[in-house]
């Protein structure tokens, strides 16, 4: 029985794998015109099991390709590298050649006209690069001629845009091509988990398909890794339902050792600023890939360019463990809020009153500031900006209560910028509160519409709007707390005041 694949290329006989056939026809069309190109995206994107498929079908069509990685070929000298590249060519396409330099190289390829030969490299960041200008004007050469020998394309796959790679090496070979292999479109998720269910009879939910999807933007390793622990915590279930779907969204935030998240969380971490502005304010950052903090965070998978040109999250997943990652929990806050509030603090008439809530909370703000929520180095200086401090200060508050009255908080998928979507089940009710740091009047505005549209797409009449405003802020008339309908949701707006200069 196949199962989800979690590490390495997809083998489609053991493993369940979109074909993706719009795409390995792209890449065949390029080995078709002699093209020699580049394909790079960040990890867990399915570059590996692309090009095996694409190597699979070039091998139908008369051509005879030959792929391996250079991963850890940082100290090979050109012989070693040469020493794979021949044993994998003997392995896969039966070729005995004897190679031991780039002159051995050129010569061997310009000889052979009898074949039609693709060379596809994974990795080729870590090709050592004292080999690295002297691998790129050899390819270069030989890309000139290729009419005359039998290497007909060489593909260069890694997780940094190879362009730059080459410019960065002083390099005049100029590669024209790149084929972008994208995320899965949600109906290829859909796909590959009707897989699942065809072979095996075991059915997802509707809904916690949709939410594999919201959550990991499709990103092929992480939707597997997602379907594979479903699967493997509920083997008798006939029905993986949305609770299922919950307790495995918690795990994967709070527990699970992801070695994808690591190396996300270490590239946040060189770019802390950065990503804090991107986690709690709504400063529009243009997407520009010569900056190297952008460049650094978008190959590396954490960030990507909208529709309007500016930096925004790329996978819901990372976002949310990235606002727990950062979270300073030595502040001793969720103590100070448990011994200072009763459960029959935010209830009235026996039941749960979000409005006393929110002004309970407001009191406490008050009283305590903000500064517990902003987190220090080693040195003694502050590592967060302020604008944490805001979010982190409720969504402390907020843990402890719910916890207190034995309710349940769920950070919902959303990518968008500088706001936090939560939503509590509190005695069968359930709410969904944003909070959002203030920038200006049409901003504000426009969140309450689209607090709207959200809850109406998550099935909730009623919405808490937290918006946090600097003490220098001029108020318009329409800024005021209240509640207003939208699209048939409730909006309930309330304002927390901040004192900048107590910062």
């Amino acid at each position: 029985m196949r199962e989800f694949n979690t590490s390495g290329p997809n083998i489609p006989s053991q493993h369940y794998t979109i074909e993706r056939t719009g795409l390995i026809e792209k890449g065949v069309r390029l080995v078709g015109k002699q093209r020699y190109f580049t394909i790079w995206a960040p990890r867990q994107t399915g570059k590996s099991t692309y090009f095996r498929q694409l190597a699979e079908v070039l091998n139908q069509r008369g051509y005879a390709p030959v792929f391996f990685s250079v991963e850890g070929f940082t100290d090979f000298s050109a012989a070693a590298t040469f020493a794979t590249f021949c044993r994998e060519l003997r392995k896969q396409q039966k070729i005995d050649w004897k190679i031991e330099s780039f002159m051995d190289f050129e010569q061997t390829i310009s000889d052979c006209v009898d074949k039609k030969l693709v060379i596809i490299i994974d990795e080729i960041e870590s090709l050592n690069p004292k080999i690295f200008s002297q691998f790129l004007h050899t390819i270069r050469n030989l890309y000139h001629s290729r009419q005359d020998h039998c290497l007909k394309s060489v593909i260069l796959v890694g997780v940094s845009n190879i362009v730059g790679v080459v410019s960065d090496n002083a390099s005049p070979f100029n590669i024209a091509d790149n084929l972008n292999v994208p995320y899965f479109t949600r109906a290829e998720v859909f796909e590959l988990l009707q897989q699942h269910e065809h072979e095996t009879g075991q059915r997802f939910d509707n809904k916690a398909k949709q939410k594999i999807s919201d959550i990991t933007a499709n990103q092929p390793g992480l939707v597997n890794g997602f379907a594979k622990v479903l699967v493997e915590n509920n083997p008798q279930k006939k029905l993986i339902d949305y609770d299922d779907y919950l307790k495995v969204e918690d795990w994967y935030l709070t527990e699970a050792i992801d070695k994808n998240f690591s190396n996300i969380l270490n590239k946040a971490q060189e770019e802390r600023s950065l990503v804090e502005r991107l986690l709690f304010t709504e400063d529009k950052i243009p997407f520009e890939i010569d900056r190297p903090s952008i460049k650094l965070l978008h190959t590396n998978g954490l960030i990507k360019k909208d529709d309007d040109g500016f930096v925004a999250f790329w996978v819901p997943f990372y976002k949310k463990r990235l606002h727990k990652a950062f979270y300073p929990y030595t502040n001793g806050e969720k103590s100070e809020i448990s011994l200072t509030h009763l459960p029959s603090d935010f209830y009235e008439d026996g039941r749960f009153n979000i409005a006393k809530f929110i002004e309970s909370y407001k009191r406490y703000a008050k009283r305590r500031g903000f500064k517990p929520f902003l987190e220090k180095g080693a040195d003694g200086n502050y590592k967060s900006i302020k604008e944490s401090a805001l979010i982190y200060s409720f969504e402390t508050f907020i843990s402890a209560i719910v916890q207190e009255l034995s309710g349940k908080i769920y950070r919902e998928a959303d990518t968008g910028l500088g706001k936090s979507d939560m939503i509590i089940h509190i005695d069968q009710q359930e709410y969904l509160i944003e909070t959002k740091i203030y920038s200006g009047v049409k901003q504000f505005e426009t969140g309450k519409k689209q607090l709207a549209y959200y809850a109406q797409s998550l099935g909730l009449d009623k919405a808490v709007y937290l918006v946090y405003m600097s003490n220098r802020a001029r108020k318009p008339e329409t800024l005021k707390e209240q509640t207003e309908t939208h699209n048939n949701v409730q909006i309930a707006t309330y304002l927390v005041e901040y004192d900048e200069a107590k910062w």
